[in-house]
């Protein structure tokens, strides 16, 4: 099976759809909250003169554009053509430097020639089956990642796909398709999923994300639930007035890094500083 055809393919007709599905959103909203802790934006009167920014996987660049428009110099890498040339077209109409290549995560070290201040790996994780895959992107990055360079590295949790089943689509508790039968399965028994879901995905148990992310020369700075304590009740969180949904991206950025919280939230972001070597 052709994983990366499979992958690019599914993004590749979904741009739009995965444009707006963190817009506004407490995933989107959280996250920006630790992005702007460490990385700094530009002075206004200079383009791009914030740090840099490698951005792999970044789909169709929400978080590109986000921090494009802070005055960072941004990258975007990501393995979709269709989310490169939509990132290009909305940094056009928005008056924005960005730069794009297409390519793998596995291979990014090979297509770009120049070290980062900040690299975001916010989508391989959840797309590459195996294990040895996964590193491999990682190291990439982190040739691309200057020394003392901060990296964020999302990941889907098993649970996220759980909370889609209650919250989503609550038959799959009954479904005999072997995908959601082997799901069931794999929460029952406290594991790790690849494979079938929204497209060839990999769903990871919490307990394993750090000794994965221990073998590579970092220091752990964070691993928190990026969408809080909101992800349950985000539609109705999120119709609230303006100020209670302040108060509850407040409360969830005081709370998410707390272990017995993880399993709320459906994506897990691992925040480290690369050690000098």
């Amino acid at each position: 099976m052709d994983t990366a055809k499979t992958v690019k393919e599914y993004y590749n007709s979904s741009v739009e759809a995965e444009w707006n599905r963190i817009a506004g959103r407490p995933e989107f909203l959280l996250t920006c909250r630790f992005l702007d802790k460490y990385i700094k934006p530009g002075d206004s009167k200079y383009i791009n003169s914030g740090d840099s920014v490698l951005d792999i996987g970044g789909g169709p660049g929400r978080y590109s554009l986000y921090l494009s428009q802070k005055g960072c110099n941004v990258t975007l890498f990501d393995l979709s053509d269709k989310n490169i040339e939509f990132a290009k077209n909305k940094a056009d109409e928005l008056n924005l430097k960005l730069n794009t290549i297409c390519g793998d995560a596995r291979e990014a070290d090979s297509l770009v020639n120049k070290q980062f201040d900040y690299i975001l790996l916010m989508g391989p994780m959840y797309h590459l089956l195996e294990e040895e895959d996964r590193i491999k992107a990682v190291n990439s990055a982190l040739k691309l990642l200057k020394p003392n360079g901060i990296i964020f590295v999302s990941f889907i949790s098993v649970y996220g796909g759980l909370i889609y089943m209650t919250k989503c689509a609550q038959d799959i508790i009954i479904s005999e398709v072997p995908m959601e039968i082997n799901f069931r399965e794999t929460v029952i028994n406290r594991r790790s999923y690849s494979g079938e879901a929204f497209t060839l995905a990999h769903f990871i148990q919490m307990k394993e994300i750090l000794p994965f992310m221990e073998r590579f020369p970092l220091e752990k700075l964070h691993l928190f639930g990026q969408e809080g304590i909101m992800t349950l009740n985000e539609d109705k969180i999120m119709s609230q007035p303006q100020n209670v949904i302040d108060a509850f991206v407040d409360f969830s950025l005081k709370v998410c890094e707390n272990e017995e919280l993880l399993s709320w939230s459906e994506h897990l972001m691992y925040v480290g500083r690369k050690k000098q070597c």
